[in-house]
This record gives structure tokens, C-alpha cells and sequence, in this order.
């Protein structure tokens, strides 16, 4: 009986910790949906937790890196200053201005990124879209235009991803080129089949009061993640939730 107690004991003493640590984990990453689960049903909830969001992580190799970023968010940045410090070449400039950018610290992103800009470097495409992403992200939509125009003139209109050609046309929705972005939303989605861009599609068909169409965007975004692999259900899953609560604040 005294034993059962202590394994009860030692049990509670492991547990407790690794479900504030998984708590803590998904409040970091942005995954407050799974906050009900594990509270409620604390092992059940974190074992889930494990297998559907850690593990797949661990897979692609990037829960290292996501562990750093989320929870020793300056060592990063730390490590590159020190880079920098002992050589101040490009590569290790651009590498802290990354760091940067990761904390969400873009404007001295920005400015590493710029200094690179020059000499040698003045036409390298890399650079270019980089600063095009920074200033995006700080919201600087026409100095970011700049740069993916300047990458796209090099690059003859070719976007290595999605997700650039994505931001690109969000870029053109946030100088107030409401017809150009419209017309890149659907190319975007015609040409990438992306539940992202079909999400983005939908809130700028909102901002333009045309909420009929932008439900359309939502529902459809609803019915074709079911036609999806269980895999890329997961990977693509908060599209669907948000798209559901774009759709209930339209009602």
C-alpha cells in the first residue's frame, strides 16, 4: 500500500512539471487550441500533444531550433553578435540580422541587411528578398515592394516559394493596390493551391465589404482540408481554424 502511495507520489512529482512545460510550450508557439485538452486531461492531453505536434517537429529537425527560439530567444542573436564582433563579413551581418528578424526585432534587420546591400552585393537577389520580408513584417509594404520588384526584375518574376509570392501580393494589398493584389491572390491560389492564400484572399475580400465572397474563401478553405492526407490536415489545420472563425464573425 506504502509503495503504491509512493509511485502515486513520484508520478505526480513527474507529471505535474512536464504539463506546465508542454503548457508553457504551446502558449510560446502559438498553439493556445490544444490549451483545453491539456489542462483537462492533463497525461492524456500531453501524450496527444507529443505525438501530434512535438514529434512531427523532431521529424523535420527543426524542434531545436524552434526550442531556442521560443524559450532562449536571445541566445541566437547572442551567438551572432559574437560572429559579428570577430568578423563583420556579410554572411555573419546577414546572419544576426536574421536573429533579429526572428525575435521580431526588424528594424535592426533592416539595417544589417541594408549595410550588405553595397559593392559586390549591390544586385544580390538574396539580400534583396530578405529586406523585402523585413519590411513586410514591419509593415513597411512600399519599401518592401521595392525590393521584391528589384528581385523579381533579376529573377525574371520567378518566386523560389509560395510563401514569397504570397507576401509579395500582400505587400501590393498594404500600398492600397486593391485591383493588382485581387488579381495575385488568385494567381497565387491558382497556381499553389494554398489554403493560406485562399485565407488571405478571403480577409481582403472582407476589408472590401464583400462578405458574401469572403465566406465563399472560408468554406471552401473548411471542405478542402478534408479531401487532405492526415498529415497535411495537421500541417495545415489553423487555416481551417481560422477560417472557422473568420466565417462566425461574418454571420
Amino acid at each position: 500500500m506504502f509503495s503504491l502511495f509512493g509511485l502515486l507520489g513520484d508520478y505526480y512529482y513527474f507529471i505535474i512539471p512536464v504539463q506546465v512545460i508542454i503548457i508553457i510550450h504551446a502558449l510560446k508557439t502559438g498553439r493556445r487550441q490544444w490549451l483545453y485538452l491539456l489542462i483537462f486531461l492533463p497525461l492524456v492531453g500531453a501524450l496527444v500533444y507529443l505525438v501530434m505536434e512535438i514529434w512531427p517537429e523532431i521529424s523535420r529537425g527543426t524542434f531545436k531550433a524552434n526550442l531556442q527560439r521560443y524559450f532562449f530567444p536571445k541566445q541566437k542573436i547572442k551567438e551572432w553578435e559574437r560572429k559579428v564582433r570577430i568578423s563583420d563579413s556579410v554572411t555573419n551581418k546577414l546572419g544576426l540580422a536574421n536573429a533579429y528578424a526572428e525575435q521580431g526585432e526588424y528594424h535592426k534587420a533592416i539595417e544589417l541587411a541594408k549595410d550588405c546591400l553595397k559593392g559586390f552585393y549591390v544586385d544580390d537577389p538574396a539580400i534583396h528578398l530578405q529586406l523585402a520580408r523585413y519590411y513586410f513584417n514591419n509593415k513597411n509594404y512600399k519599401e518592401s515592394l521595392i525590393h521584391f520588384d528589384t528581385l523579381n526584375a533579376i529573377n525574371k518574376n520567378r518566386f523560389g516559394v509560395m510563401e514569397d509570392d504570397l507576401i509579395y501580393v500582400r505587400a501590393q494589398e498594404g500600398s492600397g493596390l486593391a485591383e493588382i493584389a485581387e488579381e495575385g491572390y488568385k494567381r497565387v491560389i491558382r497556381i499553389h493551391h494554398s489554403l493560406e492564400a485562399r485565407y488571405y484572399y478571403g480577409l481582403f475580400l472582407k476589408t472590401q465589404s464583400r462578405k458574401s465572397e469572403a465566406r465563399d474563401q472560408f468554406q471552401t478553405i473548411r471542405e478542402e482540408i478534408k479531401l487532405l492526407p492526415r498529415y497535411l490536415r495537421r500541417r495545415y489545420g489553423q487555416w481551417s481554424r481560422r477560417a472557422l472563425k473568420e466565417m462566425l464573425s461574418l454571420k
